[in-house]
């Protein structure tokens, strides 16, 4: 059985891929667009860009508006308070690395620092390059047999010498969802700070954040049906107010002289220069989108997307999922052949997935494989790509073995 994608028509790619042959199975990089972020964007530029905060004319005005009410919209779809508590990053990435930089001054030598292994790069290096510059000591996290952090080596391992946390709510190699309460509960109990990266996270189901215990709270908009190039940074108020400013330039100034300046607090005084204006009202109009889906119904679809994706792969022959995943991506390997000559052929059948390391080498390392290939389905997605996708591997395996 097959069941449609009740979304798929909402995102025009899906058309122009099908037209092409390709079938898009790599949502976990970047997710297709609604046709409302789609339109939100062209009319922004189609009815006259302008800068916000900054101007008194209309254009500027209008722009301001849509670009403050996406704010308190992803303040409601995170379920995370006041807008004022969202700061608007030119990504998770960025966003990770201004946290980074604005907690630097709250670190002495000797401090520690949390990760895990299964952290991608964007929330391992920041991290990595901070503990280099200020003599800090970083620890590593171990996983368990089904690809979630080890709780109970981790009570060993946070202690009274950890300063922050910083950890994936779900990991984008082995699509596990990670055991962040009673993580965040143990930073809380050593007063460490708290860094959740939602990036693969946020777009798989509904979340709060105010009652999730965590201080910051990171993720894409283009992994959420958003455009590229922006992200959010949620704080709770007190952990916002511990950050230094780390950009400077236009807009985050309340006084400035040749010699000494006095910053605004967030979200703007972290906002410096013109932001992604454009952007983040499209993103806006894709927040309202998925406002009007029911959630129920989602989760439901995805369910079947996972199930259906899981059973194929286990049915075959020396494929090898890594982990235990929990959501429709699945990362393996098959016995004997290379992650890369396997890549190439399916994406000569028009098959979209994602072969390599997936800026997670140490995992890689950990998982002892030298990469994987992934498969990431977003909600357009249906039984028949499903289908497609197995056809392609058993010819591929086919040809390979």
């Amino acid at each position: 059985m097959s069941i449609p994608s009740p979304w798929r028509s909402d995102f025009p790619a899906l058309a122009a891929f099908e037209a092409e042959g390709q079938t898009y199975l790599d949502s976990a990089a970047t997710a297709q667009k609604p046709r409302a972020m789609i339109d939100a964007l062209a009319g922004y530029y189609a009815s006259g860009a302008a800068n916000v905060h900054r101007a008194q004319h209309l254009p500027g005005e209008r722009a301001t508006r849509a670009f403050e009410a996406t704010r308190t919209l992803a303040a409601n779809w995170l379920n995370g308070g006041s807008p004022a508590q969202i700061i608007f990053t030119r990504g998770a990435t960025e966003a990770l690395n201004l946290l980074a930089y604005g907690l630097e001054g709250q670190f002495q030598a000797g401090d520690e620092i949390v990760i895990s292994a299964l952290e991608h790069h964007a929330n391992l290096l920041p991290w990595q390059q901070l503990a280099q510059r200020r003599g800090l000591k970083l620890v590593v996290l171990p996983l368990d047999a089904d690809g979630r952090i080890d709780l109970n080596r981790a009570v060993d391992l946070i202690g009274p010498r950890t300063r922050l946390l910083a950890v994936s709510q779900l990991s984008n190699v082995l699509g596990t969802w990670q055991p962040l309460p009673e993580l965040l509960a143990m930073a809380r109990q050593h007063g460490a700070l708290s860094v959740v990266d939602g990036a693969q996270g946020v777009v798989h189901g509904r979340h709060n954040l105010s009652a999730l215990g965590c201080d910051f709270y990171v993720c894409s908009s283009h992994k959420l049906y958003g455009p590229e190039g922006l992200g959010l940074l949620w704080g709770r108020p007190e952990a916002l107010e511990r950050l230094s400013h780390w950009q400077f330039g236009g807009e985050m100034v309340r006084v400035a002289d040749y010699f000494d300046a006095q910053f605004h607090s967030a979200p703007m005084g972290f906002e410096a220069g013109t932001p992604p204006i454009g952007p983040v009202i499209a993103l806006g109009a894709t927040l309202e989108w998925l406002a009007t889906q029911d959630n129920a119904e989602i989760s439901a679809h995805e369910d079947f997307l996972h199930t259906r994706l899981l059973a194929g792969l286990r049915a075959r022959d020396g494929v090898r999922v890594l982990g235990e995943p929990d959501v429709a991506l699945a990362s393996f390997v098959v016995e004997g052949v290379h992650v890369s000559d396997l890549g190439h052929l399916l994406t000569e059948q028009g098959i979209a997935v994602r072969a390599g390391h997936h800026c997670a080498m140490p995992l890689m390392k950990t998982l002892d494989v030298s990469g994987a290939l992934r498969v990431s389905l977003g909600l357009y997605n249906d039984g028949v790509d499903i289908e497609r996708f197995f056809s392609a591997l058993d010819s591929a395996l086919e040809l390979l073995r």
